[in-house]
């Protein structure tokens, strides 16, 4: 019996240690915010505008996200006939399309590309940049959630960048 509690407060330290010793990430005031460009001549406009309200098109955005689902369910069905006929690729293509047909119909939805960067004055040139930038200028604003969703219905490759750009922020902040 006392080799069981001692196993298990063994496996109980090193579980905590190996959480402990796993990526942090910093605090948004413990991060410098990458610049932004001051108009809408980047590659990804920001959700918020130069004094700190929420872009006409996120508004519009969010109403997309009922239609990015659809197209996200639109593809996985694609995917899966394909991957019928070709295993492993499949799935791939399948997340591919539905990431492409979700966006086209977020787009739509928020107005198109003119309206989106007609309604925003801040942009970038990376999706690493928009992130980390958000995170630390606006993660405390009360609809950041809102435009965080929004973006990332806009623009699909920040589902997957966003959580990598602020631990890799955080890893050169020292954290």
């Amino acid at each position: 019996m006392n080799n069981i509690k001692l196993a298990l407060v063994a496996c109980t330290a090193l579980f905590l240690s190996a959480c402990a010793m796993g990526p942090q990430l910093a605090q948004p005031y413990q991060l410098t915010a990458p610049p932004a460009i001051q108009d809408n001549s980047g590659e990804y406009m920001s959700p918020y505008t130069s004094d700190g309200v929420l872009a006409e098109w996120v508004n519009n955005a969010r109403n997309a996200e009922m239609g990015a689902a659809i197209g996200g369910m639109a593809g996985a069905y694609a995917g899966q006939k394909l991957a019928e006929n070709i295993p492993f690729i499949g799935g791939w293509i399948g997340q591919e399309i539905g990431n492409s047909v979700g966006r086209e119909i977020a787009l739509e939805m928020a107005g198109g590309e003119e309206v989106i960067r007609g309604t925003s004055d801040i942009s970038f040139n990376s999706l690493y940049e928009l992130s980390v930038w958000m995170y630390v200028t606006h993660s405390a604003h009360p609809h950041y959630q809102d435009a965080l969703e929004s973006a990332m219905s806009i623009y699909p490759e920040m589902k997957t960048v966003y959580t990598q750009a602020l631990y890799q922020a955080s890893a050169q902040a020292g954290f």
